[in-house]
């Protein structure tokens, strides 16, 4: 009955006066009144603020925050003017120092409690996270929604948080400095030539989201834009109204390498179609990581921040201890990236990806490098693994060394699946380096690998993601 008072006590509208005494995963401060938890989004641990109810529910709510009436000490002014309404930065107005302590608590608390892991054993081998010197400025790539504002002009920027709303913004303060030339000349070129940008309600409509990756070692550029276009006769190249004009404008900027299509007519959340039809230029750019040159595509998988990635896989070569007697096996390992960083320090490194483009790319990448002691296979770890170490055992049935000494992993977000797990359980490797996206299926990860008989040697997350609650982290596991 005391939660069904409360109920009644805190409804919608309501406005109410509370201190922010945590952070959620997704940023939200969280402040409570007599046990019940209110969720207030742009609101910092320390502050004292005043919300008011959007949405009431039996022990708890979500509220707009009003009016901050005594501002937390790691509260900032963020340096973006719509960061409040852009869905992208969320937390941009907590000082970068107490940004990277809610993220080290973040990784720390997920394996505690969703991986029943002793909370002295992580603090002793739980290392500091990795910080950027400049937390500005650092994505490589970027993709911009385009549609039109209420007045019917056509603007591009980002999505409000949780809906498509499109926030106009030509120049992310996270971004290169190189996205607001290109976007203007597109934003002016559909406007001059009266071309529009694809509504979602009504399926009609042509430009629907602009690309952009930018190499930072190479300074070269590309462009793709995602288009809803339906003609499949077109002999002739030609998918934008006066297409030469925008080619001969963007191709002008400094370092522009490559201006491509992507077809998407589907109605879907998904951005990229997966045909691509280079207009100008190359089908790649190139750029350097870990002392490689990869080439990229439009639907290459690449590191956003390549400054915390060469950080990011330093401390997983270091973790996998390689001494260069080593057989290493990369699952997910996507266009090479961790593979061929440890081809160097290894004997032998195997790449295992679902997707065929990917390897494609992948030995591509250890062909341009020069890297001859890389292998990879298309397929499902789960069946590539064994298979691969019962056609050695029919080899030569008196090696004792039928299992791989390094098993390193950086699934999506989703974690590793069950059977990629029991694989590497079976595979028995000396070390297992876990490179991961999303702390909470880390955390459920881990547990199994350790109930399996590994031992949790180093966390350490990296802040690949700085003003976003989102963070990276390498940990090892032996073998017991």
């Amino acid at each position: 009955m005391k939660d069904d008072k409360k109920a009644r006590l805190y409804k919608k509208d309501d406005l109410l006066t509370v201190e922010i005494t945590d952070i959620g995963n997704d940023g939200e401060g969280i402040g409570k009144i007599d046990g019940y938890t209110l969720f207030i989004k742009d609101a910092v641990i320390g502050d004292l603020v005043k919300a008011k109810i959007m949405k009431a529910k039996k022990n708890y709510a979500y509220a707009h925050l009003e009016e901050v009436i005594t501002p937390s000490k790691d509260r900032v002014k963020p340096k973006c003017p719509i960061a409040r309404q852009c869905g992208g930065c969320q937390i941009q107005n907590m000082s970068y120092e107490s940004q990277l302590r809610f993220k080290q608590s973040k990784v720390r608390n997920n394996i505690v409690r969703l991986g029943g892991f002793d909370e002295k054993e992580i603090d002793s081998i739980m290392e500091p996270i990795i910080g950027m010197d400049d937390p500005f400025k650092y994505r490589n790539k970027a993709q911009f929604p385009v549609g039109k504002d209420k007045n019917g002009k056509i603007v591009t920027g980002f999505y409000a948080g949780h809906s498509h709303n499109i926030i106009p913004n030509t120049d992310c303060i996270i971004g290169v400095p190189d996205n607001k030339e290109i976007l203007e000349i597109i934003i002016a070129h559909m406007e001059k030539n009266h071309i529009e940008p694809y509504d979602e309600v009504t399926g009609k409509g042509l430009v629907r989201h602009i690309l952009i990756r930018k190499g930072f070692v190479s300074g070269q550029l590309m462009v793709c834009l995602v288009i809803n276009y339906k003609n499949k006769n077109n002999t002739d190249n030609i998918y934008i109204k006066n297409q030469d004009e925008l080619i001969s404008k963007l191709s002008l900027i400094d370092g522009m390498t490559s201006i491509s299509v992507s077809i998407n007519t589907e109605k879907t959340n998904v951005i990229m179609g997966t045909e691509i039809h280079t207009i100008w230029g190359q089908d790649t750019i190139k750029d350097t990581l870990c002392g490689l040159e990869f080439n990229i595509s439009p639907l290459s998988f690449y590191q956003v921040n390549p400054v915390q990635t060469e950080k990011l896989y330093g401390q997983a070569i270091e973790y996998a201890g390689l001494t260069g007697n080593e057989t290493v096996w990369d699952l997910y390992c996507g266009i090479g990236t961790i593979t061929l960083s440890m081809s160097k320090k290894a004997k032998q490194v195997y790449g295992v990806e679902i997707i065929p483009q990917a390897i494609d790319d992948a030995n591509d990448n250890a062909a341009r490098n020069s890297i001859s002691n890389a292998k990879f296979y298309v397929g499902k770890a789960e069946e590539v693994l064994p298979d691969f170490y019962e056609k050695e055992s029919e080899k030569d049935s008196s090696s004792n060394a039928l299992h791989p000494d390094v098993i390193v992993v950086d699934p999506p977000r989703k974690g590793c699946d069950q059977m990629c797990l029991d694989t590497m359980l079976k595979m028995a490797p000396n070390r297992i380096v876990y490179v991961s996206c999303d702390s909470a299926t880390l955390a459920r990860d881990l547990r199994i690998l350790c109930d399996g008989g590994y031992k949790l040697e180093h966390v350490r997350p990296c802040d690949m993601f700085p003003m976003s609650v989102h963070v990276e982290t390498v940990c090892l596991l032996s073998k017991q």
